[in-house]
């Protein structure tokens, strides 16, 4: 059955829709912004190159390899990165963080010389009231230093992405000067950032459609435009949506939202809603492979309700769902499986629904754990089990629910 026959969807339509056809470009941050989490390790340059070809199975568009200016080490791991694109020929593109400063850019120029392809230079700088009046900066000068530093950039051969922080809570006249500046020295991409996660979504949409009026449209160039959004109030995602419902080409992730404070938009929350919306036909079934190897080189832990790779994420006890599921997986429809308590089709993911026994369980449960363990559902059995598990406290293990069927005769 169409899936448009079972499932009403209220989420078409409305003035943030994302019209159909829109192409949607990925920029991950994981190497870069997301490393700048409190709590991670950084891994090993070996671990993220492993992470950069999981970034290329999953056709993610380009990515920023590292600030360069900020160390030795910082400046050897991008240079591995670049030179393992360029190595390999692979499709992804490289960036650099740099602070609107020569000595920022100028390693971007070498490595990218060294290793024989271009490498944007993402030169950033603080451009809100608030942030102005603790540095004690004049908007003159932050104007200044765009000029400088984007034409610098051009001038070495780098392609050029300006960013402003915090744009968010900028005014809009230093937003378009700023942006303006930046364009005419020879910026061809432009960021719109959340760095404190303030916006809310129609704060975004009404931003990057700011911008597309006031800025791209009267530079007659072909400007890209980009946001990247952290998620303090819990929105990054919403909020990237209507980025792009608004105009912007390009949005920034980071797995498993990683970065400063409690990180930036998640760059597998992106992809899974970006793929159900139909806006990309990407391969994710290497996504869960991504996040877990995240999680392992940065020494951090995937909470077990994280949405869709989640320990919990398909995993049920409860009676009435796993009723439900059983009754779909006996049409022989994974899709209706799948759907009929889950708003994310595991399938997609290359994952499965799995249905557990609990307190929480009726016989059904019980009954189904038996026929996929290939182990007969005898009266006794089905009994003792779903005794069990109305004493317990928590989901039974499998161990546990094997050993209530050795109990009871069954050859395990």
């Amino acid at each position: 059955m169409p899936e448009n026959e079972w499932i009403y969807d209220w989420n078409r339509g409305g003035h943030m829709m994302i019209p159909p056809g829109t192409h949607v470009l990925l920029n991950d941050e994981t190497l870069r912004d997301g490393l700048q989490n409190p709590s991670i390790t950084d891994p090993s340059i070996d671990e993220k190159i492993e992470i950069l070809h999981l970034m290329e199975s999953l056709k993610i568009n380009s990515v920023n390899i590292g600030l360069p200016g900020a160390g030795a080490r910082a400046a050897e791991h991008v240079e591995a990165l670049a030179r393992e694109i360029a190595t390999n020929r692979m499709q992804i593109r490289p960036n650099c963080a740099a602070r609107t400063l020569e000595t920022d850019i100028r390693p971007i120029a070498e490595i990218s010389q060294r290793v024989g392809i271009a490498i944007e230079a993402a030169t950033f700088l603080g451009s809100s009231p608030i942030r102005r009046m603790v540095e004690d900066w004049t908007v003159d000068y932050l104007e200044r230093m765009t000029e400088k530093a984007v034409k610098f950039a051009v001038a070495e051969g780098l392609p050029s992405m300006y960013v402003t922080e915090d744009t968010v809570r900028t005014d809009p006249e230093t937003i378009q000067r700023l942006y303006c500046t930046a364009i005419r020295s020879g910026a061809r991409a432009i960021v719109l950032c959340d760095t404190v996660g303030h916006a809310t979504p129609q704060g975004a949409f009404n931003l990057v459609k700011f911008v597309i009026e006031n800025v791209v449209k009267p530079s007659r160039e072909k400007i890209r435009v980009d946001w990247h959004g952290h998620r303090d109030r819990g929105l990054a995602v919403a909020n990237s949506l209507a980025a792009v419902a608004a105009g912007a080409n390009q949005v920034h992730g980071v797995a498993l939202s990683l970065g400063e404070r409690v990180g930036n938009t998640p760059m597998e929350l992106l992809l899974v809603n970006l793929r159900l919306m139909g806006l990309i036909d990407n391969d994710l079934t290497f996504l869960r492979a991504y996040c877990e190897k995240v999680a392992k080189a940065t020494h951090t832990t995937i909470p077990p309700n994280y949405p869709v790779f989640g320990r919990d994420a398909f995993r049920t006890g409860t009676g009435v769902h796993a009723a439900a599921i059983i009754k779909a997986l006996k049409k022989h429809d994974r899709a209706l499986a799948d759907a009929v308590y889950s708003g994310v089709p595991a399938h997609l993911f290359g994952l499965e629904q799995i249905v557990e026994i609990g307190p929480m369980s009726g016989k059904s449960n019980v009954l189904y754990w038996l026929a996929r363990h290939n182990i007969p559902a005898t009266e006794e059995r089905v009994n003792r089990i779903f005794e069990a598990a109305k004493k317990s406290v928590r989901m039974l293990t499998e161990q546990e629910v094997r050993a209530l069927c050795e109990e009871t005769g069954a050859a395990v």
